[in-house]
């Protein structure tokens, strides 16, 4: 009875997120996905509660690459990228920035936490050209099934399956499988091993 109800909920969603969707397209043609999505996700990200968690996954489920209807994306949290994805059972918390993003499945990922597209995302290699008018370099950033993002960490590579990342990290490279890593820049601590607590 309980997932009937979550299913009804879920379509009740979409049908309020309806005329948000028509706009985002039209926007889209006009502007671009990325930059309708941004304006977009800042409207819904303002909605409180459960009704807001609803909403925000019927707008992504339609406007990002994948979104699981039974992630969570919670209060406040902003997208810069419609290449995103979001895997079953995800858990993204409050004012989160999230881009070019491949959120796999069961990933938790704290309050505050940025994961923008690659460590590239903006060109400086020319300094008689404003930085804001360089070509940009952006990549997905892969967070592996079960992995644990700590509040505050900034994530510009990927991260393993099952790995854990400690609470205001800044990620520059890879972080493999099964790996806690922490600090700034963020280095492996040690391997999560069974029985033992994080």
């Amino acid at each position: 009875m309980r997932e009937v109800l979550k299913l009804i909920a879920h379509y009740v969603a979409v049908a309020i997120v309806v005329p948000s969707l028509v706009s985002w397209h039209v926007r889209s043609l006009m502007m671009g996905p990325d930059r309708a999505l941004e304006g977009s996700t800042q409207f819904w990200a303002m909605v409180p509660g459960l009704m807001g968690q609803y909403l925000r996954r019927a707008f992504l489920c339609h406007t990002l690459s994948s979104c699981a209807r039974t992630a969570t994306i919670e209060f406040g949290t902003l997208f810069s990228s419609a290449s995103a994805s979001i895997g079953e059972r995800s858990y993204i918390g409050p004012r989160c920035h999230i881009g070019w993003a491949l959120i796999e499945a069961d990933v938790l990922i704290a309050a505050g936490v940025h994961i923008p597209s690659g460590a590239r995302t903006h060109g400086m290699a020319d300094l008689s050209v404003a930085m804001r008018d360089q070509p940009s370099s952006k990549n997905p950033v892969r967070i592996g099934a079960g992995a644990w993002i700590g509040s505050a960490a900034v994530v510009m590579a990927d991260v393993g399956r099952d790995a854990v990342i400690g609470a205001g990290a800044v990620v520059t490279k890879p972080v493999a499988d099964r790996m806690i890593a922490g600090g700034v820049p963020a280095r492996v601590l040690r391997e999560r091993t069974a029985g033992r607590s994080v």
